[in-house]
């Protein structure tokens, strides 16, 4: 989740929203020519003591905090902090490598700064898990890829010290019953990618929000809750269903007639807010409306108009399948390690990159109705590659979108030192839609056979 820092703008006050057009300029301020589309990558892990397998808490000698200061002392990062307590790390002016920031229960991610290739890509994240496994190592601490938490309850999930956590974990559990399973024990992998225009972004977005399923199939990493199985193949998934209707989902709207920036603003409008930050601090007004805001009729700012920032602020609480701002961010994915975090990336980027693939891509997915799109949504988090699909199954889908992918990605001729091109990061994807067997159903396989019920053995097997 989204980091808000202090003088982001240089000091500069953040401009006010006097009106609608406001809020749509400034999400069309996004687009950017092809030669400028870049790709950021984000991920998060869970961290875990090597010798007991417990999670690690905020504060100690061997905490989150304590694994942020070595990062700082050894690598030259630089803190981002709220009160007294440092909540993520960001590179020195000038310098790239992203931010490091915390979600709620500790998961450690990464939010790759924007590259242009996705050699690159895996440049940054092999990098930044060289970094963080050597520190780890001398404080005795793990980090595991998978995409909910396998053995810890939500009581023994630590919480750590960001004041938006704790409106979000007040309100929460009104909304929804699995919010706070979603904030403290699910990992994601996710990509962030440019649009052109309107008629792009638009394009782009039915494309990724129909295939956003077949994602989840080919990511699906979670099929453990407190060291049992629990029936899925991508708990992750299956958690957000149940987490806040009116923030979450596959959009039926983005695929009527007259959709455009617009239309994405009049759905933010009506999703209730979180939070307003002034000076350093959160203001709860967890439910109330922003287009009242937008009015001068926040009741805890009354008369106050929103900035800008609080716009911005306000989409990062939005978490439908596919989240759009200033560009795309497909949010469909388990946790996992290097390999599937380069090839979430690679997927997206073969579809949406290349004209000839988008166009094939959406030549895939234009007959699907609103309630076909849903039922698919629906079925994959139990039933993964096997979920069916009119005559077809998410498998089938899989390899077809993966056939695509490839396509986008040898034409956009990205080549490295070694003369490949972008197709070695989809490689794992094609074996893995190839044999029908996920990474969910490896888990199941090892837990039934030599592992013999213990769930301890996904953390050396399945760590980073």
């Amino acid at each position: 989740m989204s980091t808000r820092q202090e003088g982001a703008q240089q000091g500069a006050a953040s401009p006010l929203v006097t009106s609608r057009a406001d809020l749509v300029g400034w999400i069309a301020a996004g687009e950017k020519p092809k030669d400028a589309w870049r790709i950021g990558t984000e991920h998060e892990k869970f961290v875990f003591y090597t010798e007991t397998l417990d999670p690690v808490p905020y504060a100690g000698p061997r905490g989150i905090r304590s694994l942020m200061e070595h990062l700082m002392m050894r690598y030259d990062w630089e803190p981002i902090m709220e009160g007294e307590n440092i909540i993520a790390l960001k590179r020195p002016d000038g310098e790239a490598g992203g931010t490091i920031s915390l979600e709620p229960g500790g998961q450690f991610e990464l939010s790759g700064a924007p590259v242009a290739t996705l050699h690159e890509t895996a440049d940054e994240t092999q990098s930044h898990l060289n970094e963080v496994l050597d520190v780890g190592e001398d404080l005795g601490i793990g980090f595991l890829g998978v995409g909910f938490s396998p053995k810890w309850t939500l009581d023994e999930t630590p919480r750590m010290p960001k004041e938006r956590y704790k409106v979000m974990t007040r309100y929460m559990p009104t909304v929804g019953k699995r919010g706070l399973d979603m904030m403290y024990r699910t990992a994601t992998i996710q990509t962030n990618l440019d649009f052109a225009s309107e008629g792009d972004m638009v394009k782009k977005l039915r494309v990724s929000l129909a295939l956003q399923p077949i994602a989840t199939a080919l990511f699906a990493s979670s099929p453990f809750t407190e060291g049992r199985l629990n029936g899925m193949k991508s708990l992750r998934s299956e958690v957000w269903r149940e987490t806040d209707p009116n923030r979450t989902g596959m959009l039926p709207f983005v695929f009527e007639d007259g959709m455009g920036y617009e239309r994405y603003v009049d759905y933010a409008l009506d999703v209730p807010m979180y939070f307003v930050y002034r000076k350093g601090r959160y203001i709860d007004v967890a439910g109330a409306s922003f287009r009242d805001f937008l009015n001068g009729r926040l009741a805890a700012l009354p008369g106050e108009l929103p900035t800008m920032d609080d716009w911005s602020d306000h989409l990062t609480t939005l978490f439908p399948e596919v989240r759009l701002k200033r560009f795309l961010e497909m949010r469909g994915a388990d946790g996992g390690r290097w390999t599937r975090i380069c090839a979430l990336s690679a997927f997206w980027v073969g579809l949406l990159y290349d004209e000839t693939a988008l166009d094939a891509a959406w030549d895939m997915v234009k007959s699907w109705s609103a309630a076909e799109r849903q039922a698919l949504r629906e079925a994959v988090p139990r039933a993964a590659l096997a979920a069916p699909f009119r005559d077809l199954t998410v498998q089938e889908l899989a390899l077809d979108a993966l056939r695509i992918s490839r396509f986008g990605l040898r034409n956009r001729r990205k080549i490295n030192q070694r003369s490949q091109d972008e197709t070695i990061y989809l490689a794992p994807l094609e074996r893995l839609a190839a044999t029908g067997r996920t990474v969910a159903d490896e888990l199941i396989e090892r837990f039934q056979g030599p592992w013999r019920g213990c769930i301890d053995h996904v953390f050396e097997e399945f760590a980073f």
